[in-house]
């Protein structure tokens, strides 16, 4: 596998990287499915504190054990659970994440996080006081690097005038071009790592039924869909060619796949390994269905 240098870091990345909320913490199998991950040379997994309330980063903690220096582990701080519960609120101070970071290393069994991302975020935020806290991280040594997770602009924006995030992740699709506009190029330009989220629409570029997706109305969603399934034929899976559609752009630095069974695994890491897609089949996708924008948050 032909690894990709995240950002401005050291951390060189699988450009199909294992999103693992998709994965059920009571599946006894996903154990298996993690290292048959790492197998095929899968060393990038993203996690958040959020998941699960946690679970969700215990879980990969007991399957690395041991390994830990085979992968490149990724979590996210800026939910908070409720006491009771029953939701989480936006919690961006300073405090709160060097209280939240001694909470996922111990549940990840580890005392580093290659890559520690803020899990949303808004113009309203204390941004400086945030930065605050990851660069303190990283001078204790309890993190390696920070990025965002975050599909707004203007937040964007400021994090890459105001800190030395590595990366970004964003969602984008061939149903979701937003980022086209002015994000991708912006973060390229200052070497900033994009880890692409939500590459095949919530599955409505591959197997779910139509209906409305952003701006787009059912109609236009099976417009797109039908294209990739064409294109795709006796090349490629759906799936695969949608991943491809991403991979493309050469802003991102890898299409973090949402996995939970080992067939959608075997999917995912033969997108780098069957027929790429052609200038002409890049055209007919963007043909498909019109790009779109980002009307708040600019």
């Amino acid at each position: 596998m032909n690894y990709r240098q995240l950002g401005t870091s050291d951390l060189r990345i699988s450009p199909i990287g294992f999103g693992c909320m998709s994965l059920k913490v009571d599946q006894p199998e996903n154990e298996r499915i993690i290292h048959d991950a790492l197998e095929y040379g899968i060393n990038y997994f993203d996690t958040a504190d959020l998941y699960d309330k946690g679970l969700n980063e215990t879980l990969l903690g007991k399957a690395f054990k041991g390994i830990r220096d085979k992968v490149i582990l990724a979590t996210k701080v800026g939910n908070q659970w409720r006491a009771d519960g029953s939701g989480f609120d936006w919690n961006p101070h300073k405090e709160y994440i060097l209280t939240s970071v001694e909470e996922s290393l111990r549940r990840l069994q580890t005392d580093y996080i290659d890559l520690y991302q803020l899990h949303g975020g808004t113009i309203e935020d204390p941004i400086d006081e945030t930065i605050e806290a990851f660069e303190l991280l990283k001078k204790q040594g309890k993190i390696r690097y920070y990025g965002i997770s975050s599909i707004r602009p203007n937040v964007i924006r400021e994090y890459v005038n105001r800190s030395n995030i590595v990366s970004v992740m964003m969602q984008y699709s061939l149903l979701d071009r937003r980022p086209e506009e002015s994000c991708l190029p912006l973060l390229q330009q200052h070497g900033i790592g994009v880890l692409a989220r939500g590459s095949v629409a919530s599955g409505l570029l591959v197997n779910k039924p139509a209906k409305n997706y952003l701006n787009y109305n059912a109609e236009q969603v099976q417009e797109a869909a039908v294209t990739i399934k064409n294109i795709s034929g006796e090349k490629r899976s759906a799936a695969q060619t949608a991943i491809q559609f991403v991979l493309e752009n050469p802003a991102i630095t890898s299409a973090v796949v949402g996995i939970r069974t080992l067939e959608q695994l075997k999917d995912a890491v033969e997108t780098l390994s069957v027929d790429e897609l052609t200038d002409s089949e890049m055209e007919e996708l963007r043909r498909s269905v019109d790009g779109n924008y980002y009307e708040q948050h600019r």
